[in-house]
């Protein structure tokens, strides 16, 4: 049997029409996606579903639902498939907001706590900083040490002044990607060739993500945790902030507030669950980022995407 660590997606992986056939296809989708509605006072679902889609990407929404995604892969999992989450898999992760579906999966949130705790990160994320002030690009063919090498020689501005500019997220396979002002990342575009690094490329975001910028975010987010505190997970987390398990609340709250302007250590968490034995990822919600990371990172490791009812139908099999 395989040993599954179950893997939730972050920002970027939204698109237009996500949950829609789930919804079609399964009451507990439907039902999932009711409750985030309820829980908001706002109709996500329509949005997902329809669009715009320059509303869904607005960081406020675009994280709730991609929550709301996973959470109801996961319910129709428990529902039709009569998956249980503790012998289904040994721990749970996911890369940022993803972190959030991963715990809400495991119970140590509820759904309605969830929607509202990424609502209001992805609001306190997006005022942290006037729109056009940061910015993050990514680095393609580069190691972490090369570009921790790079932001540090991108900070210093002309004037001797010094900028926030550092690494957000080590994703693996040569992917790591930058955060901070949007002058020092235009310096670390620029400078990128002289430190060997293949290609570096501005993402289209609207707020400097995972750096120190983002603090205003992450005293929102103590404040909001301190109301909406996370409860044990039934399996353990790996945590984005530290790259190992835990399995205490009180624990994964202090991470979570971290987490806001920390590196997320993606390709550390997915040695980290190698370690502990996991020889098979299982991404469930929107896209197949994380899946296509996988294999990237350790090429013994086995991954697959759970986001459809095909894939659902194929997936219970192996359960």
């Amino acid at each position: 049997m395989p040993v599954r660590a179950f893997v939730f997606p972050g920002q970027g992986s939204q698109a237009v029409g996500m949950g829609k056939e789930l919804a079609a296809a399964f009451p507990a989708a439907r039902h999932l996606f009711e409750e985030v509605d309820e829980a908001l006072g706002q109709k996500l679902s329509r949005l997902m579903f329809e669009g715009p889609g320059e509303q869904l990407t607005l960081t406020e929404n675009a994280q709730p639902a991609l929550m709301a995604v996973s959470l109801a892969v996961i319910r129709v999992l428990e529902a039709d498939g009569k998956m249980d989450l503790r012998k289904a898999a040994k721990v749970v992760a996911g890369h940022s907001l993803g972190e959030y579906s991963a715990l809400a999966a495991a119970g140590a949130f509820s759904v309605a706590d969830a929607a509202r705790l990424l609502k209001a990160r992805g609001r306190a994320m997006q005022a942290a900083v006037p729109v056009g002030v940061g910015a993050m690009c990514a680095l393609l063919g580069a190691d972490l040490d090369q570009a921790q090498a790079l932001a540090k020689a991108a900070a210093p501005t002309p004037e001797g002044k010094e900028e926030v500019c550092t690494p957000a997220n080590d994703n693996g396979g040569g992917q790591v990607v930058l955060s901070g002002h949007a002058t020092a990342i235009d310096r670390a575009i620029k400078l990128a060739p002289e430190k060997g690094i293949r290609r570096a490329m501005k993402l289209n975001v609207s707020a400097p993500f995972h750096c120190s910028l983002m603090q205003p975010a992450a005293d929102v987010m103590k404040d909001a945790l301190e109301k909406m505190a996370p409860g044990n997970p039934s399996v353990p987390l790996i945590a984005n902030v530290t790259a190992a398990h835990v399995s205490d609340g009180a624990t994964i709250k202090d991470l979570l507030v971290k987490q806001v302007t920390a590196l997320v250590r993606w390709r550390e968490c997915v040695v980290a669950m190698k370690a502990m034995g996991c020889d098979t990822l299982i991404e469930l919600g929107a896209g197949k980022v994380l899946t296509g990371l996988a294999p990237r990172i350790d090429k013994e490791l086995a991954a697959s995407a759970v986001g459809t009812p095909a894939d659902i139908e194929a997936f219970v099999k192996t359960l």
